[in-house]
């Protein structure tokens, strides 16, 4: 149960703070607010300056963190997740879909690993740290996230939804009681066997699916259902 608990807030999340080993103050833990996705296995991508503290942090020592916070108004209450992780350089085979992933969700950092010095990096995920509030707080084995559709499966159904069935995404959001400011553009960003991101504005929201698909048929079954049940929840 905490991994599952675990796992849904690591789907719902897109930034949280890399703790990594500082070099410029031996000894001393050093946090970075970073925004990340999730690869193909589940494990936090990260698009990070070969200038920063944190790169020269983890080039010396791959060991590190990454905290995730749930959404609440007591940060003593909600939930957070605590990743231990060894860093590691995304390998040259993988850039091109790591890219592609990472930008739909980052479209402002377009590019960043051609014309800057930033350089994709994935957090190897090895135990969990998971409260879920009061008296809840237990290590945890990292719970499996892999995402069947990752890479062209997943970068053409995303396209099909933003360019055939945008209109479908506010009714998403209401029918998940996601708040859409007026006159804001949505736009889905990724989709896995769990459910599907959507952006909204500054902000991206995870909205679940009522049960776990593994093709994608069955992503366009659950999306027509999901359509239908929130068309007749705006009827009434």
């Amino acid at each position: 149960m905490v991994s599952v608990e675990a796992r849904q807030l690591l789907l719902q999340s897109y930034q949280g703070v890399l703790s990594t080993h500082s070099q410029y103050m031996a000894g001393y833990p050093f946090g970075s607010v970073v925004p990340f996705c999730l690869d193909g296995d589940g494990h936090a991508i990260v698009l990070i300056s070969d200038l920063a503290q944190h790169t020269k942090n983890v080039k010396a020592d791959a060991h590190c963190s990454l905290l995730v916070l749930g959404e609440g108004d007591d940060v003593q209450v909600a939930a957070r997740l605590t990743i231990m992780a060894d860093a590691q350089l995304v390998d040259s085979a993988d850039i091109n879909a790591i890219a592609q992933h990472y930008y739909r969700y980052f479209p402002q950092s377009c590019d960043f690993h051609r014309v800057h010095d930033f350089s994709f990096w994935r957090l190897t995920a090895v135990k969990y740290r998971y409260i879920g509030g009061f008296g809840r707080i237990h290590w945890a084995e990292p719970s499996a996230l892999a995402n069947p559709f990752f890479g062209d499966a997943e970068a053409d159904m995303v396209q099909h939804m933003n360019e055939d069935h945008a209109d479908a995404l506010p009714l998403y959001c209401q029918q998940a009681q996601v708040v859409v400011p007026d006159r804001v553009a949505l736009t889905m960003v990724g989709i896995d066997s769990e459910g599907f991101h959507v952006r909204v504005a500054d902000k991206i929201v995870y909205i679940a699916f009522p049960h776990t698909v593994q093709t994608a048929q069955h992503v366009r079954e659950v999306l027509v259902t999901m359509l239908k049940a929130a068309r007749a929840g705006v009827q009434d």
